[in-house]
């Protein structure tokens, strides 16, 4: 996609969002397919993107030589703001600060929800996509990011949503299968109709959808692949991976979010939780970028959008520095990486942007309107 494709794209969205709705509504989508990377966990720019110091060789030393960098992207410091994975995300899926209210009960179960539209609904909402085609990838340990899928904004919502694999989602599925197919005596049927309602109290709204036929394809698949006992599929960030692997060759989702977190398991106290799980994200993007540039799907359509949740801070009082909690400027500190076709090459873009940045740029990549977002298109990233 050249320049004038770019501005093309970006200024049919605009007029449509000024006009109240998308004009290209249940068009054929033809546009580039995203893959959005939460780099997540937060992680700070000393062990991601300094050259000297990095623990993702791959994306510092390969991919920005193909991309636009941003290295002075931040969280805006606000009244009531906090540096979390959850709000992080949000802030990239919406464009927009506080687009959310918290249905938890506590510290840690802040089960926050969209109140404002996502990228998945917008896209939907303005172009014929199946449900199935439009993922959010998220980790076992993060149950709360469950509900991501779409917002509470009146014109939008669970029709435009997207689709969720996670290994909750598995587990519900393999549940329900497992009852479906008889054959249990009345023990295993009480213990297995108890999981089953434990997994789906997990979920506290009103409306859950089943996933749609081609999902439950994939999972059947998935199934018969790993087995029932969690022994022999992937764990962590490695999982999260192989979910998207899979679900480009199966699925070939036009957008795919990957919430990446194992950095977050610094908080156990041990400083190689952090940079290790660093390494097996950078990792996990060589497979993702590779596996694109071999598809005849995906190689030559594709755009990566890697941007972190939040940052970390800098608090050598700490026994282990490596924390997110304490709203320190270096915990707003944060990155983005942003490549493939009309995208500018081995570009550093040295002004500093705003997270909300990501969700229109996205959106104006695609070719249409986030028109809630508050954030500002990102200029200067096209060839």
């Amino acid at each position: 996609m050249d320049r004038r494709q770019f501005n093309l794209g970006l200024g049919a969205g605009l007029m449509a969002g000024a006009m109240g709705r998308p004009a290209a509504a249940q068009a054929t989508y033809r546009g580039p397919n995203v893959i959005l990377v939460r780099f997540g966990g937060g992680v700070r720019r000393a062990e991601t993107i300094d050259a000297a110091t990095t623990y993702a060789p791959y994306l510092r030393h390969v991919l920005t030589e193909r991309g636009v960098l941003v290295p002075n992207m931040q969280i805006s410091q606000m009244e009531g703001g906090n540096t979390s994975h959850a709000e992080g995300t949000l802030n990239i899926l919406t464009g927009r600060y506080e687009a959310y209210r918290d249905a938890g009960s506590g510290l840690l179960d802040d089960r926050l929800e969209p109140t404002e539209p996502t990228l998945f609904e917008y896209l939907r909402e303005s172009f014929a996509i199946p449900s199935h085609q439009v993922l959010l990838i998220n980790g076992e340990d993060r149950a709360q990011e469950e509900f991501f899928t779409y917002g509470m904004h009146g014109h939008y919502g669970i029709n435009y949503r997207s689709e969720m694999l996670s290994l909750h989602r598995f587990k519900l599925h393999k549940t329900a299968r497992i009852l479906q197919e008889g054959g249990l005596d009345e023990a295993q049927l009480r213990k297995a109709r108890k999981a089953y309602a434990e997994l789906l109290a997990a979920d506290h709204r009103e409306i859950v959808p089943e996933q749609s036929a081609p999902l439950q394809r994939f999972w059947d698949d998935w199934r018969s692949y790993y087995g029932d006992d969690g022994f022999k599929n992937p764990r962590g960030d490695r999982l999260l991976t192989a979910l998207a692997l899979r679900a480009m060759d199966e699925l070939q989702p036009r957008l795919m979010m990957i919430n990446y977190q194992d950095p977050d398991y610094v908080h156990w106290g041990n400083a190689s939780h952090y940079t290790r799980a660093i390494s097996v994200i950078d990792d996990g993007v060589r497979q993702l970028v590779e596996a694109t540039d071999r598809s005849e799907h995906y190689a030559g359509n594709t755009v990566f959008v890697i941007v972190p949740d939040c940052g970390r801070d800098t608090n050598g009082l700490m026994s282990v520095p490596y924390q997110h909690h304490f709203n320190s400027r270096s915990a707003h500190d944060i990155w983005a990486l942003i490549f493939g076709p009309g995208i500018a090459r081995g570009r550093v873009m040295e002004r500093e942007v705003d997270q909300t940045a990501i969700a229109p740029t996205i959106a104006a990549l695609m070719g249409f309107a986030a028109g809630r977002a508050e954030g500002d298109i990102l200029s200067g990233i096209a060839t």
